[in-house]
């Protein structure tokens, strides 16, 4: 199998397999604009957990690279009209640039993936890749019928499971019928491949669960979809969450007079909670002033047992500190994408 540090080096293995961007979301969601096709320079560094100047300093070296994968920088009328075409539809939570803007599409954020060596998000990406590439070449060629390579992992453990199921188990059963002298040895070996079958049986389960939410959600990506709602769709969206995760009595009271409280209802256990909602660009973040306002109206106001600041954008490390010191449950970007697609939040639990 090919070493993903080959990607780094090597231009044509990396335009071999620039088609495979669905890789992206299947590491983590790529929030697009509104256009459904590109990022901006700060998206790309979110979805990366890098600097803006890291994604610069890369886009200066490889200029040319990007710019045959769909990179491109938007000046004058085609950026007037890019900004009244796509990003006046928005107006909230997207930049508003005024003498450029450069712009990438998914192709060319795979293309970066596979150049920036300091990003951990990169590296997955380049592991997933790579794993895809080699299921796919060592495929089976007298299969008939064609199995796309992201089907690959679950048809695998599906006829493992098979073959475990319904041959090597029968086989110790008999041997285990007919031998004295090895039979302890023989049932514990039947146990540990039993063992062996229900794992296998759960990771396929749990893989058509995930499959399952990914393929019924939009195309550019759960956190896309969140970014392009408003406020009180997102504050609806979040409250299907909570009553899917057993809560009782939301209420969504969003709006003017909501004393800095978006939800309140109890938990599965009976316990008081409020939720504060905010949907913010990608590129932004929670500070902890934020934190600060929803203290007392979480703590005092309400006397809330369960507290939760949801949130479309990072949160700084202060704000993540003074969260937990106060026992406010930080739902940051990465934790909200995790929750839609089934996750349970550990503190409803």
């Amino acid at each position: 199998m090919i070493n993903e540090f080959a990607l780094l080096e090597s231009q044509s293995l990396r335009d071999s397999v620039l088609e495979r961007t669905d890789v992206l979301d299947r590491v983590k969601a790529l929030s697009l604009l509104p256009d459904g096709m590109h990022v901006t320079t700060a998206m790309v560094a979110a979805y990366f957990d890098v600097t803006l100047e890291a994604i610069r300093q890369l886009k200066a070296r490889r200029h040319e690279e990007l710019s045959c994968n769909g990179m491109v920088t938007l000046r004058g009328s085609d950026l007037a009209e890019f900004k009244r075409d796509i990003l006046s539809r928005f107006p909230e939570g997207h930049p508003r640039p005024r003498s450029s803007l450069t712009l990438y599409s998914r192709r060319a954020v795979l293309n970066i993936a596979m150049l920036l060596r300091d990003s951990e998000v990169a590296r997955q990406v380049r592991t997933y890749l790579l794993n895809m590439e080699y299921l796919a070449r060592t495929q089976p060629v007298e299969n008939p019928a064609p199995t796309a390579p992201d089907d690959l992992d679950t048809r695998i453990d599906q006829r493992i499971t098979h073959i475990l199921g319904k041959t090597v188990v029968p086989m110790f059963n008999a041997l285990i019928e007919t031998s004295s002298e090895h039979r302890k040895e023989l049932i514990a070996l039947r146990s540990g491949v039993q063992r062996i079958e229900r794992r296998l049986h759960q990771h396929h389960e749990r893989l058509k669960r995930l499959e399952g939410v990914r393929d019924d959600r939009p195309t550019i990506g759960v956190m896309a979809a969140m970014d392009a709602m408003n406020g009180q769709t997102f504050e609806r969206h979040i409250a299907k969450l909570l009553i899917r995760d057993g809560c009782t009595n939301v209420v969504v009271q969003g709006g003017q007079g909501d004393r800095g409280v978006d939800l309140i209802g109890l938990t599965a256990d009976g316990r008081r909670m409020v939720v504060q909602c905010k949907r913010r660009a990608p590129y932004l973040t929670v500070a902890s002033s934020d934190i600060q306002k929803f203290i007392g109206s979480a703590k005092v106001l309400y006397s809330a047992e369960v507290a939760l600041f949801v949130a479309t954008c990072p949160f700084t490390p202060e704000a993540l500190a003074l969260a937990a010191e106060t026992g406010i449950t930080a739902v940051h970007r990465g934790v909200l994408e995790a929750w839609s697609c089934g996750e349970p939040l550990k503190v409803l639990e």
